[in-house]
């Protein structure tokens, strides 16, 4: 639903051409998953623009013949069907390569093509799940997957990063690749961080909401009308949070908090005098003297405030999108280049 999708979307939005085969009769489940954007469905619409799209019976000798001729005129397949069923078909890596050795064949699975988790069912909730993630994520109290779907997401730009070094490597030695990206590897990867602290600190990441293990002060702090997030990197940060921000001068070399280990360990009381500091300040007013002293520092922003941020807007981002029942919305792609506006 999401991982190959994004992946292959971000190649249409690079200029390739994009050909989607779909399930007989049903199509990519995502079609289904609610009615929000003029009748479709709000991941089809985000995942699949820029393509094209057909209904294939694979199980059918003229269905594997069509994909065959697809294949045989392509420069990439990319796939993530459960494991061994492209081999099943007959539409494997090897003998989609046998028949056209310069191919580039991308297949994503859950866990790998090999290994006990290998037939194991492998959506994000579930990835994120099985790989730790979600036990760094969320409050003390309860544990949570993201409010998007990283581990597909993770998943994509893996496929898209290694699609484009294989039609590089191509470009020089006129060689294709059959290349392999895994949800669950490519998630195991992001957890880098908690899995270090693991290995060589022998403790468990806590669950932080909107803090960070290994950093103070780095939450959201209360202003007469709202909250602000505050992230402090160094204890060059601190000096102008507590220096200058909040003109508490006799804190930035105060050694119960002048170094960051020193703060971290004393975390509950760094955020309760940061917090009494900030709350003497409205958001507005907080956020420009944070800016102004270069303190990192973010709204806590819903998502309609996103669809209305004014640097979205300053930069002209957003386009028409066609659509199959007419235009939506659309942001341009994050990879912006000089001389010319991606499709």
């Amino acid at each position: 639903a999401v991982a190959a999708p994004l992946a292959s979307r971000h190649l249409a939005d690079l200029g390739a051409r994009v050909i989607k085969i779909e399930r007989e009769g049903e199509g990519d489940f995502a079609r289904a998953y609610d009615a929000t954007v003029h009748g479709q469905a709000s991941h089809f619409i985000w995942l699949n623009r820029g393509k094209e799209s057909v209904e294939l019976d694979l199980r059918s000798q003229r269905g594997r013949d069509i994909a065959l001729a697809l294949a045989d005129r392509a420069d990439v397949v990319i796939s993530n069907l459960g494991p061994g069923a492209m081999e099943r078909l007959g539409l494997g890596a090897a003998a989609l390569r046998e028949r056209k050795n310069d191919l580039v064949v991308v297949t994503i699975t859950g866990y790998g093509e090999t290994g006990p988790y290998r037939d194991r069912k492998a959506y994000d909730m579930l990835v994120q799940a099985e790989s730790g993630l979600c036990s760094v994520t969320g409050t003390p109290e309860t544990a949570t997957k993201t409010g998007v779907p990283v581990s597909d997401i993770a998943t994509a730009m893996y496929a898209l990063s290694s699609t484009q070094a294989a039609l590089l490597r191509r470009a020089h030695t006129g060689l294709g690749a059959t290349v392999e990206v895994s949800m669950f590897e490519a998630t195991a990867e992001w957890m880098g961080h908690p899995m270090y602290i693991r290995m060589y600190d022998g403790r468990q990441v806590g669950r932080m909401g909107l803090s960070h293990a290994s950093i103070c002060p780095y939450d959201a702090f209360p202003t007469r009308d709202g909250q602000v997030m505050i992230g402090v990197q160094n204890d060059r940060g601190w000096a102008a949070l507590v220096g200058d921000v909040l003109e508490r001068p006799d804190l930035v070399h105060d050694e119960r908090y002048a170094t960051n280990i020193a703060r971290v360990a004393r975390r509950a009381e760094v955020d309760s005098l940061i917090g009494a500091l900030t709350s003497r300040f409205d958001s507005v007013e907080l956020t420009d003297r944070l800016d102004r002293f270069g303190v990192p520092a973010a709204r806590l922003n819903d998502v309609a405030a996103l669809v209305d941020h004014p640097q979205l807007q300053a930069r002209d981002r957003w386009r028409d999108v066609q659509t199959p029942a007419g235009p939506a919305q659309g942001l341009l792609p994050p990879m912006t280049f000089a001389d010319v506006e991606l499709p």
